[in-house]
């Protein structure tokens, strides 16, 4: 098949069924300094797209083969480039899965881009920095995308979209990594308001020389960011550790920033995990699904 790899194990959406927009070749209005795929420069338009009904017809048929979780829209860049997306979509609809896109953010500003991206179960939009120079130095623009617009862009999206709305901060080394940024980050994500916060950094060999940061590190920065329900996607052993809350101070750390099911089991003490079940028992924790991510939050 062209356009369809997996199903795969994802550690945020669980099984997917992944559609690329673009297999034969990155097409990219960023060039991020962390992506996996070779270096190239930013483009702002799809060239030599391929018709809506070849894709629809092996997505069609791959449906038929494989049980997943979601569907997922991506690319070899930025799957909000393909012209037809919106056709596309309406398609896909019609099989009656759960749809999910993975984009950089940035083509949100445009009013027929979100109509689009609205009819969507999941949408993850990336946001690596929310201060000018940083994003620039990360995630290397066209020369054309403004920061204020995908700000601005998200803010307005999330005022008409019904769906799960997840922002993915991802962290490198020495470049968004610093507290400010967190601070800063913690203000827009007021604004936006989404459903849920991924905090990630480098899984995979990066096209240039930089670095990710510990786990350790995603969870001190994480910090910073509250009232948000906050996931960090991780194969290493968690180090960062909650411990001796009491109950009191357990209810009114649940109440600014809930917990996953794997902070639970990873970051919690053993006495702060008897303490959280006791709180399971009396009914004052609630369980909340996030694309496919258990969340425990208080009741307030």
């Amino acid at each position: 098949m062209k356009y369809i790899f997996g199903p795969v194990a994802s550690r945020r959406f669980g099984m997917s069924l992944g559609i690329d927009l673009s297999p034969d070749k990155k097409r990219c209005n960023f060039d991020c300094i962390y992506c996996e795929l070779e270096p190239a420069k930013p483009v702002e338009i799809y060239d030599n797209p391929p018709n809506v009904y070849e894709i629809f017809n092996e997505v069609k048929e791959a449906v038929n083969q494989f049980d997943f979780d979601v569907l997922t829209i991506t690319s070899n860049g930025e799957p909000t480039l393909y012209p037809y997306l919106n056709e596309l979509i309406d398609k896909l609809k019609t099989l009656n899965k759960k749809l999910l896109i993975l984009s950089n953010s940035s083509t949100i500003y445009k009013k027929e881009m979100q109509n689009t991206l609205k009819k969507l179960d999941i949408v993850k939009l990336s946001l690596d920095s929310v201060m000018e120079k940083t994003f620039k130095k990360l995630d290397r623009p066209h020369k054309d995308i403004s920061l204020k617009n995908i700000i601005e862009g998200i803010i307005k999206f999330r005022k008409i979209y019904k769906g799960e709305l997840i922002i993915e901060i991802l962290v490198v080394k020495g470049i968004n990594d610093k507290k400010e940024e967190f601070i800063a980050f913690n203000k827009v994500l007021e604004q936006i308001n989404p459903d849920r916060v991924d905090i990630s950094t480098i899984d995979r060999p990066p096209a240039y020389k930089v670095e990710g940061v510990s786990i350790n590190k995603l969870f001190q920065l994480s910090e910073y960011i509250k009232n948000q329900k906050i996931f960090i996607p991780t194969r290493e052993k968690i180090e960062y550790k909650i411990e001796n809350l009491t109950k009191e101070e357990l209810l009114n750390t649940l109440k600014k920033r809930p917990f996953s099911e794997s902070d639970v089991k990873n970051i919690l003490d053993e006495h702060t995990q008897r303490i959280f079940n006791d709180l399971l028992k009396e009914n004052l924790i609630e369980e909340v699904w996030v694309g496919g991510i258990k969340f425990y939050k208080a009741y307030i």
